[in-house]
């Protein structure tokens, strides 16, 4: 199979990873996770656009720069999902070479149980899964080091996280996907272990005009005869690839309607433009502008302090902040929503020790 797609793909080409997003039953446990023990800056606060009575939580670097977002829609008493094909199984982070013994430190010590599985692709691994079973990697990198990273968190910057090193899907049979990354989205497969294929984004589009930045590489783990997955909380809901601006989507858009698949119209999501489709396997796709970006209704500064709302949700902002949970924002530990409606309930909530009810996962919007 040729790994070189038809017609200029650099033109607007996928360049990796924009963001991840995965579901959490526990709004204030993933809060803390991600940024007391993994010392990613919380970025936005908002809620789920298509269901804006639940939380939808952006984690970061320092402004939330595209291949370092990972997302959560927040869904208080959702079912634990299941990890199978036709999913985004695993996220990984890159860290620094030097910083492999230090992460299973601090890990030990928050009680995360991590192991350190063989070298993949000369690559030192450790895995562990976050409080609902997403099952998260860290991965050693040479360039990571020479990437920025969140300086105002617990974690010391010669050890922070420097954004996405990949994902992984798990697929019943890889071809079509590998055809659809190769093909249509321009990655280039680079190196095969045993079931598993990475694939790269083309240097003439990664960011820094080579292979080393954020989130360029995505593993397909071909995985025949494994359950399917279900998705619901613990597991990822979909991988978004990034693309500079709206006239690039525009023309992946009709790329991918030309090869027969289903995309969906572009749709505001405030910080960014997106499309969505499902790969062949089934894995949910997203490409996903670089701009407006994160700092289009706050400073950089107040980035992830209070709960934004997009100007067609700020009408109800009132009866939205009614029906949300409450949370304690890291670091402050400043309550929200604030007011004495959401304060009566934090006290309920915690009397009948429960919170909001999920939705029904298989609706569960993209």
């Amino acid at each position: 199979m040729s790994t070189t797609p038809p017609g200029n793909v650099t033109d607007g080409a996928i360049a990796g990873i924009h963001h991840v997003t995965a579901i959490t039953a526990d709004p204030q446990r993933n809060l803390d996770f991600y940024t007391s023990v993994l010392g990613l800056r919380f970025v936005k606060l908002t809620v789920n656009f298509d269901d804006p009575g639940s939380y939808h939580f952006y984690f970061g670097d320092e402004v939330g720069r595209p291949g370092t977002i990972l997302t959560f829609f927040a869904w208080p008493g959702a079912p634990r999902g299941r990890q199978g094909t036709g999913q985004a199984a695993v996220a990984a982070f890159a860290i620094p070479q030097a910083a492999l013994g230090f992460w299973l430190e601090r890990l030990a010590q928050h009680g995360v149980g991590a192991e350190t599985l063989r070298a993949r692709f000369d690559e030192q691994v450790i895995a562990f899964q976050d409080p609902d079973g997403l099952r998260l990697e860290l991965v050693t990198d040479p360039q990571a080091a020479e990437r920025p990273a969140w300086q105002g968190g617990p974690v010391p910057l010669q050890q922070a996280l420097r954004g996405f090193h990949s994902v992984t899907l798990w697929e019943e049979g890889y071809e079509r996907t590998a055809e659809l990354l190769t093909q249509t989205l321009g990655l280039r497969l680079v190196a095969h272990e045993e079931t598993t294929y990475r694939y790269a984004a083309s240097p003439a589009s990664s960011a820094n005009g080579d292979d080393h930045g954020p989130g360029t590489l995505v593993d397909v783990r071909c995985a025949p005869g494994l359950w399917r997955g279900q998705v619901a909380a613990g597991t990822i809901h979909h991988v978004a690839w990034r693309t500079p601006d709206d006239a690039a989507q525009r023309r992946w858009r009709a790329r991918l309607v030309a090869g027969g698949l289903n995309v969906t119209p572009v749709i505001d999501r405030t910080y960014f433009h997106s499309i969505y489709f499902r790969e062949p396997g089934g894995v949910l796709f997203e490409i996903a502008t670089l701009l407006p970006g994160f700092t289009v209704d706050e400073a950089a500064d107040a980035l992830g302090t209070t709960l934004q709302l997009p100007p067609w949700l700020a009408p109800q902002r009132a009866e939205i902040e009614r029906v949300l949970p409450p949370i304690r924002l890291p670091g402050t530990g400043q309550r929200l929503p604030t007011g004495a409606e959401a304060e009566k309930r934090e006290q309920q909530q915690g009397e009948a020790g429960g919170g909001a009810t999920a939705p029904a996962v298989d609706d569960a919007p993209a």
